[in-house]
């Protein structure tokens, strides 16, 4: 089973470790330099993220489609502010002028003061509900033959028909709420976690195949996100670790922020920081430093090693049922050429090797 590699691109080249400029909130320069360096290093898809407070990611993707030709894009989106009915012609007519190389990344919200900046003041759960009859309409919108009507808690539409539809458009959904899990039973394509220990994602593994096939599904794939930190040596590498925890810490200092990790209301976010009081290396090398201090806002966990040792270490998470990895570096741009250089062919080819393994032992037990 092939593992597909996406990456990242941001509205300009800052991160934890570099302050925005305020004067180049989107850099249409670093947008096209980050698309065509993660095409030509091997990438699937990058995902363009969305908040409530940064460029429109449907935009981002389609400028950034325009200028490549083989690259996919996953697209963060929010359920609630754009009608299921519109928003699934959107993405549809994405897809269809991309040439079939749109996914969308169902973000539903867990921060309740992120979501009332954009107006949005519901409950968690209600969220979640909403979500659900979001995704329902949405997919009805892209594989219905005739008019449809839905009349539900949130949303009702008479004799809705979407004339585009996408060629094939893969949602991507996370959240690891009862809840949450419930919604990706029912819905998702490919189930998205952050970086937790091998046990922690074998867990998360089983409980949403168990809610698929609750619900009559096949289990979805599994996506695990992480910020990599590759070196030449071993030595090289968690000294770079550290060096990007004192930048972090440095920042966060200077702009007034918090370094003590108090945790955000959402259950992946307290996840993680469950997972750094493990301590700052968990299992091989599950590196928990800038999430101890950012209170896990994100992904924000790595593996750290060189791309060999790194590759070793996905590749345990590959064995647990993960068959893709969202990674992003603490220097965006030049991370994203140096994973494609180095860390992608390694990871590639570890699992085509266990895979060749794999196929060998019914032939070798046959015998």
């Amino acid at each position: 089973m092939p593992v597909k590699f996406i990456g990242y691109i941001g509205s300009n080249n800052t991160s934890e470790i570099h302050a925005p400029v305020r004067s180049r909130i989107l850099d249409r320069a670093y947008v096209e330099a980050a698309a065509k360096a993660q095409e030509a290093g091997g990438f699937d898809r990058v995902l363009i993220p969305f908040a409530s407070n940064t460029p429109e990611s449907q935009i981002v993707a389609a400028h950034a489609a325009a200028i490549t030709s083989r690259l996919g894009f996953l697209i963060a989106h929010r359920p609630g502010f754009t009608a299921p009915t519109v928003a699934a012609r959107q993405l549809a007519t994405l897809d269809q002028l991309s040439g079939g190389r749109m996914a969308v990344h169902i973000i539903t919200g867990g921060a309740d003061d992120e979501m009332a900046r954009d107006g949005d003041h519901t409950t968690k759960d209600d969220r979640y509900a909403r979500t659900d009859e979001y995704l329902t309409i949405l997919r009805q919108e892209w594989s219905a033959s005739t008019p449809f009507d839905h009349n539900g808690r949130f949303y009702n539409v008479v004799q809705a028909f979407s004339a585009v539809k996408p060629d094939n458009l893969p949602v991507f959904f996370g959240g690891s709420s009862p809840a949450a899990i419930d919604v990706a039973g029912r819905h998702a394509d490919v189930y998205a976690l952050w970086g937790e220990t091998q046990q922690a994602v074998r867990e998360s593994v089983t409980s949403v195949s168990a809610s698929a096939r609750r619900q009559g599904r096949t289990p979805p794939d599994f996506s695990l996100s992480l910020r990599p930190v590759i070196a030449a040596t071993e030595e090289a590498a968690w000294k770079k670790a550290a060096e990007i925890v004192d930048q972090v810490r440095a920042l966060r200092e200077a702009a007034g922020h918090s370094t003590a990790g108090h945790a955000p209301a959402n259950a992946g976010s307290q996840r993680l920081l469950d997972t750094a009081a493990q301590g700052y290396r968990v299992d091989k090398r599950l590196w928990t430093g800038v999430a101890a201090l950012t209170g896990a806002q994100g992904n924000s966990t790595g593996l750290v090693g060189t791309p060999e040792q790194v590759a070793d270490a996905m590749l345990d998470y590959y064995d647990l049922g993960i068959d893709h990895f969202l990674i992003r570096g603490f220097d965006p741009l030049q991370d994203a050429i140096d994973y494609g250089r180095d860390l992608l062919p390694a990871v590639h080819d570890l699992v085509a090797r266990r895979d060749a393994g794999r196929a060998a032992e019914p032939r070798r037990a046959a015998g």
